[in-house]
């Protein structure tokens, strides 16, 4: 069982330009979808489509549309009670593939909220074999949310992937390791927030086939406790980091349609293929063909198993 965790999950509309946008001008949009949404959200819709068990676990009323979407799609999911409806993000794609986001702060949590919403995460947390914390945190819930739940989560017995960024992601490496998770999956910007650097610099060299900048990055949080390192790199593929391997993996070029939950499906593949007793490099290909294949979809898409199987990836040991 994987259990996914999303603090500050989402409505997440998208929708469609006929051509780029100007600003301060009218636009019309050629359609628009909106799905229940959220890092963990979307991770566990990947599980789920892939035949793997799975539970999301979501802050959100019960009648919220975000549960009414998530029961719709047939998702197990957990919907802790608030009293504020969940945030509704806009997302607006151009046909060249870029993707602009207008996301809410999320739906404020109250002191007995956010203790509610911890106890079903350590309850759910006992028998998980991995238990995934993701995306940011909403008003009321403290930045270092995630650093003080990998403790209780780590004594139920789980692994713990975390993906995040900004303060909480901060939070969580100022405190290691008594906060290490087994893994984290930042992007070469979050990478560099927490250990120095330029991320974009880093991506740029990572398209030219110098990894060396971002294994580095990635041992650092490794030798202080953290047990293996996912970098995404955008169109310069992906890492996998550990404290005497790095393997890198990149897709054949695709058609670019919407970026909006392709790093969810990147984590979402590595962890099916883990679950499944995959290698390194193959957890990898996995990751790596998941990510690809959401980033050819629309809006915010859980790309399947037959999708994924089409992505062409190579990978090698760096």
């Amino acid at each position: 069982m994987i259990v996914t965790v999303t603090p500050n999950p989402s409505l997440d509309r998208t929708a469609g330009l006929p051509g780029p946008i100007v600003r301060g001008q009218v636009h019309r949009f050629i359609g628009s979808t909106t799905v229940a949404a959220g890092k963990g959200v979307n991770i566990s819709g990947v599980l789920h489509a892939a035949g793997a068990q799975t539970l999301a676990i979501v802050p959100a009323g019960q009648r919220d549309p975000l549960l009414t979407g998530l029961t719709a799609t047939g998702l197990p999911h957990l919907g802790v009670p608030i009293g504020q409806p969940v945030r509704t993000n806009l997302t607006v794609t151009e046909p060249d593939g870029t993707t602009t986001k207008f996301n809410e702060p999320g739906a404020p949590l109250g002191a007995d909220e956010v203790t509610a919403f911890e106890e079903a995460v350590v309850d759910a947390s006992r028998g998980a074999d991995w238990v995934v914390m993701a995306g940011s945190l909403p008003p009321g819930v403290p930045t270092d949310w995630y650093a003080r739940m990998v403790p209780r989560i780590r004594a139920c017995g789980a692994r713990i992937a975390v993906d995040t960024s900004d303060s909480p992601l901060l939070a969580l490496t100022s405190n290691l390791p008594e906060s290490a998770p087994d893994l984290v999956k930042p992007n070469s910007v979050e990478l560099a927030q927490i250990c120095g650097g330029d991320g974009d610099a880093m991506e740029a060299r990572a398209a030219e086939g110098d990894f060396q900048d971002a294994i580095r990055a990635a041992r650092d949080l490794i030798g202080r406790g953290i047990a293996e390192v996912m970098v995404t790199l955008g169109g310069a593929g992906a890492l996998l980091v550990h404290a005497h391997s790095a393997w890198h993996a990149i897709a054949r070029p695709i058609e670019v349609k919407s970026t909006v939950g392709a790093g969810d499906s990147s984590l979402a593949g590595l962890l099916l293929a883990r679950s499944r007793g995959a290698d390194d490099a193959e957890a990898l290909r996995s990751g790596v063909s998941y990510g690809t294949a959401a980033a050819s979809l629309p809006g915010t898409s859980c790309p399947t198993t037959e999708q994924a199987a089409t992505i062409s990836v190579s990978v090698k040991k760096v």
